[in-house]
């Protein structure tokens, strides 16, 4: 089987609402609000504070999606009702209170602030898959890799996972690193007090925080999500959408076209990035052995272990912040002469 994952698009949320419908579990707890939830996704992929992929089972335009993601960045008062008594579904829930204008995740500048100083809280909206993929371990497993490829480089306080359907689910996200939220301690826990058939029957909790697992001396693959590391080059939005878009390993022209703006507008972009990177990380495209490379060859040398480094350092694509000291660094690059020589080289 060959799996892939993209975006959610506008185009994908009809049949990932069918999905999640016709879940012989999921569904139901949605009852009448699943005729909104097409709205509620739409008005969130107009949002910053969210991460949505489907993943395809195979190649070629008519491809099924085999399972659709949904995941939400949200503010502390949300975290806290979804842990107070009486807990609720989470999907219909954000399907409610998004409909009505009562969105509980971060804008965009509360989103930048938090993932530069404090952290985030992740909250998984939906992980739903189609009934006839769920014993398909390939499925499991790539499920679990993009999930960590996506959420990766951000400042996570606390991750609550998707509410589970059955009691393997719930065994797996348990082994995996999760812990069951027990209110009455207002703590987590691993070990489960009542039969696992009985906790997914009703609204449940299952999460992790920083603090525990950072304080887990074995670890655990969720573990990963809370790796992190403070942005080296000041990034700006347009300049992390083009590398976002690159990293899959897209030509020029065809970045021109994914971010529908013009060649030379792109080759421009690339110059203020390679600029930022010689301030900040110098020895990351030095040309150290420049006689290995021809002239035309040295740019996408310098390309290749930029992109290189950002799929280790996710952090530099993602939302941030920036300090008096980055904005006078990203000002200082914006105005330096240009270097003719290097950038003919670098494009």
């Amino acid at each position: 089987m060959n799996l892939r994952h993209r975006a959610m698009q506008p185009g994908h949320i009809r049949e990932c609402v069918e999905i999640v419908a016709n879940h012989p579990v999921i569904g139901p707890r949605y009852g009448p609000a699943i005729k909104d939830l097409p709205e509620a996704w739409l008005r969130l992929l107009q949002c910053e504070a969210k991460r949505a992929v489907v993943v395809y089972a195979d190649e070629g335009p008519r491809a099924p999606i085999c399972f659709s993601g949904v995941t939400t960045i949200v503010r502390d008062d949300f975290l806290q009702d979804l842990k107070t008594p009486s807990h609720f579904w989470i999907g219909p829930e954000l399907t409610r209170r998004i409909t009505k204008g009562e969105s509980p995740l971060l804008t965009g500048k509360q989103l930048r602030e938090a993932n530069s100083r404090g952290g985030l809280n992740l909250v998984c909206w939906e992980s739903c898959i189609r009934p006839d993929y769920e014993t398909r371990g390939e499925v499991q497993r790539y499920m679990v890799s993009a999930f960590i490829q996506e959420h990766r480089g951000y400042l996570w306080k606390e991750v609550i996972s998707a509410q589970c359907w059955s009691p393997d689910h719930l065994d797996f996200i348990l082994k995996t690193g999760g812990r069951l939220w027990d209110p009455l301690a207002g703590s987590y826990t691993s070990t489960l007090s009542t039969d696992s058939s009985e906790i997914i029957s009703q609204p449940h909790v299952v999460g992790i925080t920083r603090d525990l697992e950072l304080g887990d001396w074995a670890g655990s693959w969720v573990g990963a999500l809370f790796d992190y590391h403070p942005p080296k080059l000041a990034l700006n939005r347009s300049e992390q959408l083009l590398l976002s878009c690159a990293l899959p390993g897209a030509t020029d022209e065809q970045l021109a076209r994914i971010l529908e703006t013009s060649l030379p507008s792109v080759k421009k972009r690339w110059v203020s990035i390679y600029r930022r990177v010689e301030d900040q990380l110098p020895e990351l495209i030095a040309d150290t052995h420049v006689s290995d490379f021809p002239a035309s060859g040295r740019g996408k040398e310098k390309r290749r272990r930029l992109l290189a480094y950002l799929r280790e350092h996710p952090e530099e694509l993602r939302p941030v912040s920036l300090t008096s000291r980055e904005r006078g660094m990203k000002m200082k690059s914006s105005i330096r002469e240009p270097q003719t020589g290097a950038e003919k080289g670098l494009r």
